[in-house]
Formats: C-alpha cells, sequence, structure tokens
C-alpha cells in the first residue's frame, strides 16, 4: 500500500488501537481514520468484569493509552461514531453521522457483542456486561447483599460471580450446561471451575436453562409505572431464584451487521484467509475475524485479548505489505481469568475430547498444571496458579511437540 493511502479502522478497541499504532510504527504516513461506536478513548476491556468492577482501578488505569501518546500516533479519531454499511467495489464507508469516507485500506475490528437472553430487553436489573458504561452501570446495581443471578458460567460469568461476591453479593450461577466451560476445557476441568465458586459459597446450578424472568412493575416517584425490573429468575425445572440484579452471560456475537450488504463473505464473523484478508486491501482483526489457520486449515474466531492485541498488528503489517508480501497468522493461543484469588491460564487449542493429564500440583488444592494432548501431539496446556509453570510449556506447544515429550517435561 502507498505511504500516503487513506486507511480507515473500524473498531477502536484493543484491536483496532493495535493495528492503528502498527501502521505508524511501521512508517505509514497517510491519514488514519479510527472509527469507534463508544465516545470513551480506547480502554482495555478485561478489568470490566474484575478491578473496575469491584471500583479498585479507575478509567485512568484501564485506558489503553494516554491522551498524548494517542495524541502522537496523528491519528484522526471518530468516537461516538458508527460505520453504517460498507461499499465494498467504491472503497467508501457509510457512517451513522450522515457522512461517508474513502479509503484506500480497511482494517476491520468491530469486535463482538453480548448475546442477550431472550424477552429480558428493557428489564430494569438486567444487565449485559462489554463496554465501560455496562460495567458502572452494573456496578452502581451491586453491594452487600444483593441477590445476584449469573446466566452463564463461561469466563465473563464466573468473573462477575467472583468479584461480586467480594462485593457482598449473594451469587447464584445458572449454565445450561451440565458442566461449566465443558465445551473449552472438558468436564474433567470444566468440574473445577465449578469447584472453585463452590469453595466460596457461590452456587452454581448446572443442566438447566432459564424459562423467564419474574418482574414486577417499577413505580416512580409520581407513583406512576416505570417499566418493570426483574424479582427472579424461573428456570426450566421450575424452581425461581429470587433476584435483585441479573447478568446475561450467554456468549457473544460478532458485529458484522453493517456488512451484510457488502459483498464479503460473512459467517460468525468475517471470513478471511490465513494473511488475514477478506478482500484486497481488506484485513479483519479481533473477536470479528474468522480467519484460516495456515497450519490446519481450520476456520478459527478467538475471543481473547492477546489474539486481538495479536491480529491487530499482523493486520495492519499485511495491509501495508499487499497481498503479495503478507505473511500467515501462526499465533500460540494463550488466553487467563481472574476468579477469586486464582489465575486460570490457558495457552494452546483446548478441546473436550482431548486427553487430560495433571502434571503439576492438585486439582483438589486449586493449584496446578494440566496437558491436554490429541492425536500424539501436546494441544494446550492449563494452569491454575502456576503460571511460571505454564509458560515453561509454551515453547513446547509451538514446536509442535508430542504429547509423551511434554508429559516427560519438566519446567523445574
Amino acid at each position: 500500500m502507498e505511504p500516503d493511502a487513506t486507511v480507515a479502522v473500524v473498531g477502536a478497541s484493543i484491536a483496532g488501537l493495535r493495528a492503528a499504532e502498527t501502521l505508524r510504527g511501521e512508517g505509514h504516513r497517510g491519514p488514519v481514520v479510527v472509527i469507534g461506536a463508544e465516545s470513551h478513548l480506547p480502554y482495555d476491556r478485561p478489568p470490566l468484569s474484575k478491578q473496575y468492577l469491584a471500583g479498585t482501578w479507575d478509567l485512568e488505569r484501564i485506558a489503553l493509552r494516554k491522551p498524548d501518546k494517542l495524541a502522537g500516533y496523528g491519528l484522526d479519531l471518530r468516537l461516538g461514531c458508527r460505520a453504517e454499511s460498507l461499499d465494498l467495489a467504491g472503497r467508501r464507508l457509510r457512517l451513522d453521522d450522515g457522512t461517508s469516507l474513502a479509503f484506500d485500506g480497511l482494517v476491520i475490528a468491530t469486535g463482538a457483542a453480548p448475546r442477550p437472553l431472550p424477552g429480558t430487553e428493557g428489564v430494569e436489573g438486567v444487565h449485559l456486561l462489554r463496554t465501560l458504561d455496562d460495567a458502572g452501570s452494573l456496578a452502581a446495581a451491586l453491594g452487600e447483599g444483593v441477590r445476584l443471578v449469573v446466566v452463564g458460567a463461561g469466563f465473563i460469568g464466573a468473573e462477575v460471580a467472583a468479584t461480586a461476591h467480594g462485593m457482598g453479593a449473594a451469587v447464584t450461577v445458572v449454565e445450561a450446561l451440565p458442566v461449566p466451560l465443558g465445551r473449552v476445557l472438558g468436564d474433567a476441568m470444566g468440574a473445577v471451575c465449578g469447584a472453585l465458586h463452590a469453595d466460596h459459597g457461590v452456587e452454581v446450578r448446572v443442566g438447566v436453562g432459564v424459562a423467564g424472568l419474574r418482574t414486577e412493575e417499577r413505580v416512580t416517584r409520581t407513583g406512576d409505572g416505570g417499566g418493570r425490573r426483574v424479582t427472579g429468575v424461573e428456570l426450566a425445572d421450575g424452581t425461581v431464584l429470587d433476584a435483585d440484579v441479573v447478568v446475561v452471560g450467554i456468549g457473544v456475537v460478532p458485529v458484522t451487521g453493517w456488512l451484510e450488504d457488502s459483498g464479503l463473505e460473512l459467517g460468525d464473523g468475517v471470513l478471511a484467509d490465513g494473511r488475514l484478508f477478506a478482500a484486497p486491501d481488506v484485513v479483519v482483526a479481533g473477536d470479528v475475524a474468522r480467519w484460516t489457520d495456515p497450519g490446519t486449515g481450520t476456520s478459527r474466531r478467538v475471543e481473547h485479548w492477546t489474539n486481538a492485541t495479536e491480529q491487530g498488528a499482523v493486520a495492519a503489517r499485511n495491509l501495508l505489505a499487499g497481498e503479495a508480501g503478507a505473511a500467515p497468522y501462526l499465533p500460540v493461543p494463550y488466553f487467563w481469568s481472574d476468579q477469586y484469588e486464582v489465575k486460570i491460564q490457558v495457552i494452546g487449542h483446548p478441546s473436550p475430547d482431548d486427553e487430560v493429564v495433571v502434571v503439576e500440583g492438585s486439582t483438589d488444592e486449586r493449584r496446578f498444571v494440566a496437558l491436554y494432548g490429541r492425536n500424539g501431539r501436546l494441544q494446550a496446556v492449563l494452569g491454575f496458579g502456576r503460571p511460571r509453570q505454564l509458560m515453561a510449556y509454551r515453547p513446547l506447544i509451538e514446536s509442535g511437540a508430542s504429547f509423551d515429550e511434554a508429559l516427560a517435561f519438566s519446567p523445574r
């Protein structure tokens, strides 16, 4: 791409920001226009379910970059603005403020949006968690003695449950699957994740879905009806859980609606090749990206912070290099989750059908390292409270080590 070309980056979270920074770092001199749906300067999302929600970190601490550093990149930041459509042939974006933007290169990094629980829209006391404003609203609703029901025992739901418990709330987690995180970590390790909540007095109800909410009319100070607010959660087995607050954490949906008539191929994300190109001079990064893994031919979409960071940088470099000079995107996935006093970390691609062997520590003590093997190869490593030992296995995953080699390895 020409050094004076105009590049549009749609999405101002970590993937979009890293793409913009990388463009400047690689010497791109032309306009870089960053379009972000939120009015806030780019901030870090992982603390929203933990430190920011608990009130131990403030907005300044979760900012991804200080304002003066952002200003130094010479970006055209258009915050509080959404892309409404893409004219791929004409290389033009239409924005929700009524303007349009011509571009030479495009980075799509619009992320994902939380999946709502049907029938809960507009009910007071029901929360989703994805944005800074979401976290602020939820934090204001939590506190000592508040009855919280978390629907979904994935990582976001689990982190909210742990944080809210620390804030004095009475927490119940509801999970439709028989084991929390079973689809990610397998039944044995998923059960350990569930047991971690039980250790702290948080009830986890598994194998049961939500039938609906119990609500009551909310009355304003003037005595007028002010809509409905939640009073309980009715489960599929007929049980009713009293609730002052409900957090829905049942997954996310890639933000691709604005691209439906663009001509790009969509399917649980924006489809891209192994170099992150969705079309000529159009690359994707972050939660919205579904790319073909060059190593395995597998189609992947990864919803983790480290992937968004690495992918944003690679997407920008490849955009500048062009398809002929682009490098394949071959990450070793890594993600973490802080729950109670335990840091849970995963390297690689675990699957529920993998063979799982604990090689360090004990699941009963909630401090251990477990290896995931498939077809004779080491696929992933899971650690509870063992960061140093876990990271020692990363070179083995990068080198394609056999499962037997991994089992024989000692990080000490």
